[in-house]
C-alpha cells in the first residue's frame, strides 16, 4: 500500500446552505517553484481545492454504502473523464480514502486543510453523479491559452490533472443536517475525495495548467501498414498516410 509525504496546501473554507448551487473556492495565488519540491521548497506555492453544492434527498444507495462499489464508482467515473483528457489512469490510495473518510464523518461543511488536493461535495444520491457534476466544468475552461484556476473550473482540473496518480475518498450520510444547515454543516451525502499529487498548481503564467490539462483527445485509430502510419481521425473529414 502506497503511504505519502506530507505536502503543503492552503486551503479555504466555504459555508452553504442545501439551497446554493455548486461553487467553487479560489484565491490570489503566489507563484509556485517545481511541481514535487519538497515541503520547505513549496513554502510559495497555493493548492487550490473546490467545493460543491447540490439540494437533494438521501436515498440508501450501494455506491455510498457498499465499499467496493463505492471505490470501483469512484475509479470508474474519475478515469472515464481523464481518458479523455489523456491523462493517465488513478489508483486506489487507502492512505487518502483513511483521510477523506476522517473527515467527512464529522459532516463539516468546509476543506480539511491537509497535504493533498481536494474536492468536496454534498446532496447528490450518488458517486457518480458528485463526479459529473464535477466534469461538466469543462464546458467553461479554455485551454488555449491555458484558462489557470477559475471558480467555474476548479473541481474539473483537479478531476484530470495529468501529474495526479492517486485517489482516496471517504463519504458520510449528514441527512440529520438536512433541516437545519446554518452551522456550517454537511447535508445528505457528504463526498470528500483526496488527490495525490495535488492539481491546480497555480502561478508560473498558468503554465502548470497548460501541462497538466488537457483538451478532449479526438477519437482516432493508427494503423501500420508496411512501414506506413494511416492516421483515421473520426470527426474531421480526412484522412492522411504518414510517414514513420
Amino acid at each position: 500500500m502506497r503511504h505519502l509525504p506530507f505536502y503543503f496546501l492552503l486551503l479555504h473554507a466555504l459555508f452553504a446552505s442545501s439551497q446554493d448551487l455548486p461553487q467553487t473556492l479560489t484565491h490570489p495565488p503566489p507563484t509556485p517553484t517545481t511541481p514535487h519540491a519538497t515541503l520547505e521548497q513549496r513554502a510559495g506555492t497555493v493548492i487550490i481545492v473546490t467545493v460543491t453544492v447540490t439540494p437533494s434527498t438521501v436515498p440508501i444507495t450501494p455506491s455510498y454504502t457498499n465499499p467496493v462499489i463505492f471505490e470501483n464508482d469512484i475509479l470508474n467515473q474519475t478515469n472515464y473523464y481523464r481518458r479523455q483528457h489523456n491523462a493517465s489512469t488513478l489508483i486506489w490510495n487507502e492512505t487518502l480514502a483513511a483521510y477523506a473518510k476522517q473527515w467527512a464523518e464529522p459532516c463539516d461543511w468546509k476543506h480539511s486543510g491537509g497535504p493533498y488536493g481536494e474536492n468536496l461535495a454534498e446532496g447528490y444520491t450518488n458517486v457518480t453523479s458528485a463526479i459529473d457534476a464535477w466534469a461538466i466544468e469543462s464546458k467553461e475552461y479554455k485551454y488555449s491559452p491555458p484558462a489557470g484556476f477559475s471558480e467555474k473550473t476548479g473541481h474539473f482540473t483537479q478531476l484530470i490533472w495529468k501529474a495526479t496518480t492517486d485517489v482516496g475518498c471517504g463519504v458520510a450520510d449528514c441527512s440529520a443536517n438536512d433541516d437545519d444547515n446554518t452551522r456550517g454543516k454537511a447535508v445528505g451525502w457528504f463526498l470528500v475525495c483526496e488527490y495525490w499529487p495535488p492539481g491546480n498548481v497555480v502561478g508560473d503564467h498558468n503554465e502548470y495548467f497548460k501541462d497538466n490539462v488537457k483538451p478532449v483527445v479526438s477519437l482516432g485509430v493508427r494503423l501500420k501498414v508496411h512501414g506506413f502510419g494511416v492516421w483515421l481521425m473520426f470527426g474531421f473529414a480526412e484522412a492522411f498516410l504518414q510517414l514513420l
